[in-house]
């Protein structure tokens, strides 16, 4: 079952240990999670007000509405 989850967040979030630096994916998009890849440069086009779903290959369609069920339902959840 595919589930859709919002997420805010466009860049990474820096996590310091003994003075090492590593960062942590917060968009969702890494294909190395937990850790950042540099797939969220995918996510700078994105408008404030939109919702977008993401192909595997990190390409994005803007999505309309309803709850992702696969056909559309038409509820208007997570709107």
């Amino acid at each position: 079952m595919a589930r859709l989850i919002k997420i805010k967040e466009r860049h990474p979030v820096k996590i310091t240990e003994e003075d090492v630096g590593k960062w942590i994916c917060a968009c969702g998009l890494s294909k190395a999670k937990p850790f950042c890849d540099g797939s969220h440069r995918a996510c700078a086009a994105e408008v404030e007000e939109k919702t977008y779903v993401y192909a595997e290959d990190n390409t994005a369609s803007e999505k309309k509405g309803g709850c992702g069920r696969e056909g559309g339902c038409g509820c208007r959840r997570n709107e």
